[in-house]
């Protein structure tokens, strides 16, 4: 599933291909199911003629600011891509929804698995569930440790939860607590006040060389992750533990070990994390 970085790569890549500005002239929903909440009329009908004022990000979800006040969010789940093409392109398989605009392209959402989801309603609600953003200056070690020790959930469950941390995934996870040389099975309120700053410091690091290598692509599938213009993430070569079972731990060597925890592959140093 894409996470922040790679939510921010295609939120930066929908921006340079000067969208912002961009007037919606037609939808085509070509798999309902792409849409929550709403009819695929009512989709239509709500977005033809709006011009998009606004691309940003919020944790994994796509913001897309609109004219008339209104909010569209987009969350690409484990599959979602979006491409420019042509008007009259051929649809291939998993092209789900087509938005045509005004300088006579087509924005298409494909989407192998079908989990990915465009919301307009309650976008609001959606959004102020969601927990602090990790790169902000608001998000101190300090605010982390009172959140950590306001819990007594494993470290990995707790900070996949878009309640507790807006943006992690599976493979941030991991490479964070590696990098702070923390068990995902460690109780949250178990942590010390260097323990705390070292994990505050991971997270950071770890999304920072992910957006710096526009994000991570594993394998070549058409279900992997590929940018609005085609492009794969490179952050796949400086991964340390994240699906590197049985490869050397970079500090100490030891063959790195897969297990699961919270119901997700987990990947560890078992002398490291400890």
């Amino acid at each position: 599933m894409p996470e922040l970085p790679e939510v921010q790569t295609v939120v930066n890549d929908l921006i340079a291909a000067d969208l912002v500005g961009e007037t919606i002239t037609r939808v085509r929903v070509r798999w309902p199911g792409s849409i929550a909440d709403l009819t695929a009329e009512a989709f239509r009908r709500e977005l033809s003629g709006r011009r998009i004022t606004r691309i940003s990000r919020r944790a994994k979800f796509i913001v897309w600011q609109l004219d008339g006040h209104r909010t569209m969010l987009t969350h690409l789940r484990m599959t979602g891509r979006f491409g420019l093409k042509r008007p009259g392109a051929a649809y291939g398989k998993h092209d789900h929804l087509s938005f045509l605009l005004a300088s006579r392209r087509q924005l298409r959402f494909q989407d192998t698995r079908k989990f990915g989801r465009f919301y307009l309603a309650n976008c609001r609600a959606i959004l102020d569930r969601l927990g602090p953003e990790p790169l902000e200056r608001q998000f101190s070690a300090r605010l982390l440790g009172v959140r950590l020790a306001a819990h007594r959930r494993q470290l990995k469950p707790l900070l996949l939860d878009q309640h507790f941390l807006a943006g992690l995934g599976n493979i941030y996870v991991d490479e964070a607590l590696w990098a702070a040389g923390l068990h995902p099975m460690r109780l949250s309120n178990s942590l010390t006040g260097d323990e705390t700053l070292r994990l505050h410091r991971s997270i950071r690091q770890v999304l920072r060389r992910g957006l710096r290598n526009m994000g991570t692509t594993l394998g070549t599938g058409e279900t992997t992750f590929y940018s609005v213009a085609g492009n794969r993430g490179r952050n796949r070569d400086e991964l340390r533990v994240f699906r590197q079972t049985g490869a050397p731990c970079p500090r100490c060597r030891t063959a790195i070990v897969r297990m699961v925890v919270g119901q997700r592959s987990t990947h560890i140093c078992p002398i490291c994390q400890t």
